[in-house]
């Protein structure tokens, strides 16, 4: 029998003992790939819990016999693992996270208020003018955004959506690469996202039921996630057998194969893609309780 790497045996440890989470991948039932969940590596949890839940309105969810913690957001759950990172998110395929906010300035004074560094001005691209640590819309009708440096240098997006009904929730996904045209093509490809041009043309994009995925061009190099505070990625698949089937049918290794955790129905599977993004694949995730 395969020894089952220490990462994928915590990982089947936290989803075999998961609360009721079904509720907030409220995008799984509109289409067979969607985002699911982004998976940190941490120094500290309560650091963590402090940021996502005291600041930005996630829920903590424990779980597990050691009271393992989660957060919940609408369409995204967040998974900690207690080990130091190697890097921030900057400089990896993963440059950022970005939620949705109806009130970007409220936002901001809490995250300001909780002592959290605003890292706007350096971050937002040329074209919008950065007033008060909020980025506004390179054009009438845009969105205004701003930056955020999370704990273990995890950067973080918000995104103003004044008709957004709920406080918060996920947005998208931000990659950049050299290659950025290569990248998206990947991910359209793979996962389905449907191809389009983000941020007044400065990006391009692939959205999933519930997220965008966004894809940047780099003039530097960038390295993978494994080991960095955004250690890997996840998608939620209907059909996960045989999508992975289908996956290594069309030349994408496997980097962990196809299994299921038989008491609760889940099924996980890993791969990589070609810049070096760790991914997890689950289907049933948004089931479990």
């Amino acid at each position: 029998m395969n020894q089952i790497p220490v990462p994928v045996l915590s990982v089947l440890f936290v989803l075999a003992s998961l609360s009721p989470v079904s509720a907030q991948l409220l995008a799984a039932r509109d289409g067979p790939v969607v985002y699911g969940h982004h998976h940190l590596n941490v120094s500290n949890i309560d650091a963590q819990k402090k940021f996502f839940v005291d600041t930005l309105g996630g829920t903590s969810i424990k779980i597990g016999a050691n009271n393992t913690e989660i957060v919940k957001f609408p369409n995204v759950l967040i998974f900690f693992r207690q080990q130091a990172p190697t890097g921030g998110t900057k400089g990896t395929t993963v440059n950022h996270i970005g939620f949705s906010v109806p009130n970007l300035r409220q936002t901001i004074d809490k995250v300001k208020a909780n002592g959290y560094r605003m890292i706007t001005r350096e971050e937002a691209s040329a074209d919008r003018e950065v007033k008060d640590d909020i980025a506004g819309p390179p054009a009438a009708g845009g969105a205004s955004i701003a930056f955020v440096m999370g704990p273990d240098d995890t950067k973080v997006e918000l995104v103003e959506i004044k008709t957004q009904a709920i406080p918060i929730t996920l947005h998208h996904v931000h990659f950049f690469n050299p290659k950025n045209v290569e990248m998206r093509a990947w991910y359209a490809k793979v996962f389905g996202g449907k191809p389009g041009v983000g941020g007044g043309g400065a990006f391009l994009t692939a959205t999933l039921p519930g997220v965008s995925l966004n894809f940047s061009p780099s003039t530097d190099p960038v390295v993978g996630t494994p080991g960095r505070s955004l250690d890997h990625i996840g998608f939620e698949v209907k059909n996960l057998e045989e999508f992975c089937r289908k996956l290594e049918a069309d030349g994408i290794k496997l980097s962990v194969a196809y299994r299921k955790v038989p008491a609760l129905n889940i099924a996980i599977a890993f791969i990589t893609d070609p810049w070096g993004t760790y991914i997890e694949l689950t289907e049933g995730l948004d089931k479990v309780s």
